[in-house]
């Protein structure tokens, strides 16, 4: 036989203020089931996780000439080598980790690599310098954005500060949507980039190549000093400096083997050509910038105000790109204006590379019990939302810290791109070694074996790549990168150490549980209302070995008015008054609970403590406090159980389960011992002293 449902026991469910404007920011939560529906095709991908890497080219060039400018204008033709140099280590990294999504399809990219082959401590060393490469990704690239937006706009360069963290937030909030909106939003400005810069370079190349015209940037005319100290061994080192400041042009080529799981099937496939687009586009872009810097005698300096030595009046140093745009164009603003626009829209969005890799690796992380667990669940729109704020905060402590100057953020940023690069190749190396020893098919092994030489040239080259780095840049900012991966190194290992302990802790043991010898409820009571009859109500019906209702004497007229009402009542359950000469609430509580331990060390006390459910959140303010602060307390004493009585108010909203509550409380008071149930809901607004 089949019983009815009561329908009038259905409640609507009212949404607070707080779950609206969520909804608003964040839009409707998606089924689990839906996750396929965010998987990305390769149109899509690309723009999101390949915009970093191509957007470098907006400050890769400039840290190029920047750094040469030291030895004046002559050092500046070393500029189209030093690019080609770090064109053919892309090129080399990019083929490297097309093996890596083949291998390592699960998203955990250098983390698992390094975590499976080189074992634990290299891999959370991996996973160290990748968290700090996602977070100085978001930084460099918003202030680099706000960079070129402000040489268009000089307001926006007055207060790059405030831009910028305004946009990391707006950032955030796109990116707490979903992948897929991300991508749609990113689409658009990353291929209008693309197009925008292949137009200029190609425009400008055939003004000068093929109809002989003579292009000058606005910056041709001025004269560099040069430090004459730049000579010889100096001369190669800062050549090298150079070119460890132009790899910046790799940074964001392994978040596509950190969210290989983000693309549609086959996702090692769809992701190795997207690495394949990513490279071919950031490669002509790089050389074409530079070379182009080179044709148009353009002069770009660290240091304007000590380093130019002859200036027209009011002159302002201008980023590469938008002295490019406006020397190919011929000062044409809206040509200029639109190179620079998505020029600055990229590099604001090359960020979201950071916000879909990072909070996948943090996922990773914690699910090996590395971070907190909660960086593993999937927020509302399937993202993980707690990776996403974590990383936004970051990156604004950085900017707000470094005053969103490029310059001084690319120190920092190069030394864990490249720690990471060569930990993943070197794993890599293992994993073919590893299985060449087993495999006897000829064809796979010959596949294995080129893939083996292109990830050694891979260490090789990042090898070398990141002592030049060290050796160049370490007085000048990389010293903090390494303290930094040193510390999330440290807070890693002490976080997996924590959940070990607590692991082993909570291990049930072989032989049955010892179960405790009786149950000793106590009820709290400030007054005898409502919620004081449902909490002795419930505790009856647990059926304790005893059950006893306690108050504290705080004053003296309360108490005996409460013991008078507790007698005309009746009670069934004695009333026990504890006194408080100190009008304390908390500690006699705690120490009649641990008399009855003292007594009975083998039994367990279990304290029902009734409190208010309120609907307005100046009202948690008056309520609750009081309880709140003995549960804290209770929570610490060794075979004690706190149980929560909630009672709704109207205010809660539940306004049909508060009369049903009422009526049922009433019902159960008239069978209580003595008479009928008490219906004062004035007699005191607080369940527990306040």
């Amino acid at each position: 036989m089949s019983a009815a449902l009561d329908t009038s026991l259905l409640l609507p469910v009212v949404a607070s203020p707080t779950s609206f404007v969520k909804r608003l920011l964040v839009g409707r939560p998606y089924r689990s089931d839906r996750l396929r529906e965010t998987l990305l095709p390769k149109r899509i991908a690309l723009p999101v996780f390949a915009s970093d890497a191509m957007s470098s080219v907006a400050y890769a060039p400039d840290e190029i000439l920047l750094t040469l400018s030291l030895a004046g204008v002559a050092a500046y033709t070393y500029s189209p080598w030093v690019a080609l140099a770090v064109v053919v280590v892309l090129i080399t990294v990019v083929a490297s980790y097309r093996q890596n999504v083949y291998a390592y399809p699960s998203g955990g990219g250098d983390y698992e690599v390094a975590m499976v082959n080189l074992g634990p401590r290299l891999g959370l060393g991996a996973a160290s310098a990748l968290m700090v490469d996602y977070i100085l990704t978001v930084s460099v690239s918003v202030s680099s954005g706000m960079a070129n937006l402000g040489s268009a706009i000089p307001f926006v360069a007055e207060h790059r500060v405030s831009f910028a963290v305004g946009l990391v937030l707006l950032l955030m909030a796109i990116n707490l949507r979903g992948v897929r909106e991300t991508g749609i939003a990113s689409a658009f400005p990353t291929y209008a980039f693309v197009i925008a810069m292949l137009g200029m370079i190609a425009y400008g190349l055939i003004r000068i190549g093929v109809l002989g015209e003579e292009l000058r940037a606005d910056s041709a005319d001025i004269e560099v000093r040069a430090d004459e100290t730049f000579a010889g061994f100096a001369m190669a080192f800062l050549v090298l400096r150079a070119f460890s400041s132009g790899c910046v042009a790799l940074t964001g080529v392994e978040a596509i083997s950190n969210s290989v799981p983000a693309f549609q099937r086959p996702k090692s496939r769809n992701a190795a050509v997207t690495l394949t687009l990513l490279g071919g586009i950031a490669i002509t872009l790089l050389i074409g910038v530079v070379w182009l810097a080179r044709l148009t005698d353009l002069r770009y300096v660290e240091s304007p105000a000590t380093q130019i030595t002859s200036a027209p009046p009011g002159y302002e140093q201008r980023t590469v790109i938008a002295q490019l745009a406006d020397a190919v164009f011929d000062n044409f603003a809206p040509g200029m204006f639109i190179v620079v626009a998505v020029t600055a829209l990229i590099l604001f969005l090359a960020a979201n590379v950071a916000f879909n890799g990072f909070p996948v690796l943090g996922a990773v992380l914690a699910q090996d019990r590395y971070l907190p667990r909660q960086l593993h669940t999937r927020g509302d729109r399937l993202a993980f939302s707690n990776g996403i704020v974590m990383l936004a905060g970051f990156a604004i402590l950085l900017i707000v810290a470094f005053q969103a100057e490029v310059t001084r953020l690319i120190q920092l940023y190069i030394v864990g791109v490249f720690v990471s690069f060569t930990l993943s190749q070197t794993g890599m190396l293992r994993h073919w070694n590893r299985l060449l020893r087993t495999e006897r098919d000829p064809a796979t092994r010959r596949r294995m074996q080129r893939s083996r030489a292109i990830n050694a040239i891979g260490l090789v080259m990042t090898g070398s790549v990141l002592v030049i780095v060290l050796v160049t840049k370490f007085t000048r900012g990389a010293w903090i990168s390494i303290a930094a991966m040193a510390l999330i190194y440290l807070l890693m290992t002490g976080i997996r150490r924590h959940y070990d302990t607590v692991a082993r802790e909570l291990e049930p043991p072989d032989e049955r549980p010892v179960l405790p010898s009786r149950n000793h409820a106590v009820v709290l009571v400030s007054k005898l209302h409502l919620p004081t009859l449902r909490a002795i109500s419930y505790a009856q019906a647990t059926r304790p070995d005893t059950l006893s209702a306690v108050t504290v004497n705080v004053d003296a007229a309360d108490t005996r008015a409460l013991q008078a009402e507790w007698d005309r009542r009746e009670m069934s359950v004695p009333l026990i008054v504890v006194d408080s000469p100190y009008r304390e609430i908390t500690k006699p509580i705690l120490d009649y609970v641990k008399s009855i331990r003292r007594e009975s060390p083998r039994d367990v006390v279990t304290v029902f403590i009734p409190e208010y459910v309120v609907g307005h959140w100046w009202e948690h303010l008056l309520h609750n406090q009081s309880a709140l602060r003995i549960k804290t307390r209770l929570l610490f004493e060794p075979g004690v159980m706190v149980t929560s009585v909630p009672w709704q108010l109207r205010s809660s909203g539940l306004k049909d389960l508060a009369r049903v509550d009422r009526r049922l409380s009433r019902g159960v008071t008239r069978g209580a011992r003595g008479g009928p149930g008490q219906n004062d809901e004035s007699s005191d607004d607080l369940v527990l002293w306040s």
